[in-house]
């Protein structure tokens, strides 16, 4: 097993096995081999990591928001000085493309990393002036023990966002990545501590639902994040309810990308693709539901079509490769279930929708057309490469029926005419929208959804504050009045 790593967990500062745990197996999806084999966390693993969390998260709030950052960003030197080594991990830990992976995973979690270090020392409060002399200030506190859940699809970069914001302002965090993709988190529990954080501070374990479930409830956790599908993001939210846990939901979407008449066409079909098929599909925010005014739907589907052709298929460690597997065996009978019912409803298949005869979990890019909004196409989550060309005439039209749905974490529009692009983007009831690009996720900018798509923002500064809390401080300059 080429990617065995030398124990499933990372608490207190080290690497810990506990063999009594459930083992389960790494595949590396572009070949179906096992590449690691890790044992899920015992309740013995779990109330070690809590522990640790809970003792490093005192002495690391006391430090000042400089030494903090300083951290932070070693951590993110590290990370970009191997950066070719954490991306074939990754690679192989989902089955991205290595081309993708050098650009897109271990570097964004570096970014993140570096923002919020250099951000950890302007962290301040604010003075309050009141009548007579009295004052308000105010301190930002540190909620305490956070714990990270994560989504199989951008493992490092997952584990990133959510350490940074929670480290800089004087959190600890334990995370438990998707048992699907577990081996990139415990890479950046090692460079933490190589960077100088303190050991039990950044605590990964591994395992599956049940484990997840003893560290949302667990009373010393103060902070739950979850990146996942809403289903899921319903569960964990309330039962981080029942503890009045903060919480961070960033879940699922299907979401819309809106391309008028007068758009770029080229510019159009790449927001597409990047919409719909980069990760192979596997993308949170992917613009699955892409309306397309009639007067250049065919013009579109045609040069669509053409471009798609061009993928380069095949083994995710060359670099040449563009189009990799799906995650799983199980993720790839979900899109090809999906395929199935868009062909049964009506809608017309113009490109893919097969599995490719090969080695490993590869599903083509698939391009239906004529779908309409009451197809299950056009209304669940697939996530999966499966694009979906919706026609419309108005822009009255398209803006009611891109709303009509209960998801709402992304959506795109692509005009020339800037008034309406901007008139556009203030009209969708999404979280994350876009004009004239797609897909695109800075550590400057908020990401995160609205409706059933998710509860506050990850990355920008507004992070801080679903990491953080306010204490206001009355200072009073006279005598106390009572009325006895």
């Amino acid at each position: 097993m080429r990617f065995q790593p030398p124990a499933s967990h990372f608490v207190d500062g080290a690497r810990l096995e506990d063999e009594g745990g459930a083992p389960f197996d790494v595949t590396y999806p572009a070949t179906g081999e096992v590449i690691a084999r890790l044992h899920a966390a015992t309740p013995a693993v779990i109330d070690a990591a809590l522990g640790a969390a809970k003792r490093a998260q005192a002495g690391w709030a006391a430090l000042t928001g400089t030494e903090r950052g300083r951290v932070l960003r070693r951590a993110a030197e590290i990370m970009r000085d191997r950066n070719r080594d954490l991306s074939i991990l990754e690679t192989h830990d989902t089955g991205k493309p290595l081309q993708e992976t050098l650009v897109a995973d271990a570097t964004s979690g570096a970014d993140a990393l570096e923002y919020f270090g250099g951000l950890a020392a302007t962290l301040t409060g604010e003075h309050i002036p009141l009548a007579g002399g009295d004052f308000v200030y105010t301190r930002r506190r540190p909620l305490g023990v956070c714990v990270g859940i994560g989504a199989w699809n951008y493992p490092t970069q997952i584990a990133c966002w959510k350490a940074a914001p929670a480290l800089c302002v004087g959190n600890a965090m334990v995370f438990k990545p998707s048992e699907t993709t577990p081996l990139s988190a415990l890479k950046v529990a090692e460079i933490l501590v190589e960077a100088g954080a303190p050991p039990g501070l950044f605590n990964v374990v591994q395992g599956m639902g049940e484990v997840g479930g003893a560290l949302v409830t667990d009373p010393r956790v103060a902070k739950v994040s979850l990146t996942g599908s809403a289903p899921t993001g319903r569960k964990v939210y309330a039962a981080a309810a029942d503890g009045m846990k903060h919480v961070t939901m960033e879940l699922g979407g299907k979401s819309p990308l809106v391309i008028f008449d007068d758009a770029d066409l080229e510019d159009a079909v790449g927001g597409a693709i990047l919409g719909n098929f980069y990760s192979s599909g596997q993308v949170c925010s992917n613009g699955t539901r892409v309306f397309v005014q009639r007067g250049i739907k065919e013009r579109f589907l045609a040069r669509l079509v053409e471009r798609v052709k061009g993928a380069v298929i095949g083994d995710p460690m060359d670099e040449a490769t563009n189009f990799g597997p799906m995650v799983s065996e199980r993720q790839a009978e979900i899109v090809l279930g999906y395929v199935a019912k868009g062909m049964a409803e009506g809608a017309r298949l113009v490109h893919g929708g097969t599995r490719l005869d090969r080695p490993g979990v590869f599903v083509e890019p698939t391009i239906f057309a004529d779908v309409t909004d009451g197809m299950t196409i056009a209304r669940e989550e697939i996530f999966g490469p499966v694009l979906s060309v919706l026609d419309f005439d108005t822009e009255e039209e398209v803006m009611a029926r891109a709303n009509a749905t209960d998801l709402g974490l992304a959506a795109g529009v692509f005009t020339r005419d800037l008034a309406r692009a901007h008139r556009v983007a203030a009209g969708f009831e999404a979280g994350t929208c876009y004009i004239n690009t797609y897909n695109l996720a800075p550590v400057e900018a908020p990401f995160g959804g609205s409706k059933m798509s998710g509860v506050g923002r990850e990355n920008s500064k507004l992070a801080v504050e679903h990491y953080s809390e306010m204490q206001g401080i009355y200072v009073a300059a006279g005598p106390v009045e009572a009325p006895y």
